[in-house]
């Protein structure tokens, strides 16, 4: 079981790194606060990094609006793509250098290996088990093995993606909520690191990030909970200091599902235009994670002092009606 802990010389430093995909919900914003409390309640800084570098799904105006809405809810950030800071750029597509270098370094390990399989090839193939719920069934290996006339021969047809070699079971790790964290099956398949449209993944992408930006501290949903072995492994690989990790419940509407940018009614663009407050979601927010036993109407700041990760639970909140006609 690794413990991760930053040296306690080092100021904490987190982070906020969203998707420009779409306007901002109130999952996405209670990320934002959680994250923002925990290192404030510690003194450390905040930074706030667009994750863009899949340029198809992501639109500058969305970038726009996350900033906007995080500002109208009261989060400040001591670095990001309008603040500056030494780590900088804060935007993923204008760090594709980086996750090159990144690359040539796994590469140079062996580490790497050419995949031609799409998506339908391992929905496909005998018993595939079920692997991480974003990425659907586990990699075969089909492709590892191949000669290089085989190899050659594929390539003729498809351009590849670039898988990372899983040497070994991964023993698990401790995280900051959940406790310890054992690992199924799934850590042990390969897994992309670089897509046939050379597209970095985000695997790759958020490690190199969060260690050139000295992050020692990764708050985020559970919903990435099953990413973190991969990246432990690619943190030993590049021979780079893991942050510590503490993944949050999601917030589930009334039928279960995950809440996402699409959802009606509970972004924070309508929201506001609905005329709710910044004081009242913030203390809404606050009152569903069980920061605040009562619903009030607060600021982030007000919540600082107010902030222990033992509040945080440890189940996902349900958004029943009851629950979401006080917003």
């Amino acid at each position: 079981m690794l413990v991760l802990q930053p040296e306690s010389d080092i100021l904490s430093r987190g982070r906020f790194a969203p998707t420009p995909s779409g306007h901002m919900h109130v999952g996405n914003a209670m990320a934002a606060l959680l994250s923002w409390l925990q290192l404030r309640s510690q003194g450390g800084a905040f930074v706030l990094r667009m994750e863009d570098v899949d340029t198809g799904r992501s639109r500058q105006h969305f970038a726009d609006s996350i900033v906007h809405d995080l500002t109208w809810l009261g989060l400040d950030w001591d670095e990001g793509p309008d603040a500056g800071g030494h780590a900088g750029p804060y935007v993923q597509s204008q760090r594709l250098e980086l996750y090159r270098e990144a690359l040539d370094k796994l590469q140079a390990q062996g580490l790497l290996y050419s995949c031609y399989c799409s998506r339908a090839d391992i929905l496909a193939a005998p018993s595939a088990p079920h692997g991480l719920s974003a990425e659907g069934p586990l990699y075969p290996g089909t492709c590892r093995h191949l000669s290089q006339s085989e190899q050659q021969l594929k390539a003729r047809t498809k351009t590849p993606s670039l898988r990372f070699k899983v040497k070994e079971r991964f023993p698990g790790f401790q995280d900051d909520i959940l406790g310890p964290i054992e690992i199924n099956g799934y850590a042990s398949s390969d897994f992309v690191v670089r897509r046939a449209d050379g597209i970095y993944a985000y695997q790759l992408a958020v490690v190199v990030d969060d260690a050139a930006m000295g992050i020692t501290d990764v708050f985020r949903g559970a919903d990435l909970l099953d990413s973190t072995p991969r990246q432990l492994m690619l943190y030993e690989a590049l021979e780079l200091t893991p942050p510590r990790f503490a993944h949050f419940p999601l917030l589930l509407d009334e039928k279960g599902n995950r809440l996402a940018k699409r959802t009606q009614g509970l972004s924070i663009r309508e929201l506001r235009q609905r005329g709710v407050s910044p004081r009242r979601i913030v203390g809404w927010l606050a009152w569903i994670t069980g920061l605040i036993g009562s619903l009030q109407e607060l600021s982030p700041q007000e919540l600082i002092p107010l902030f222990s990760m033992e509040h945080v639970p440890k189940e996902p909140v349900m958004l029943t009606p009851d629950v979401l006609n006080l917003l």
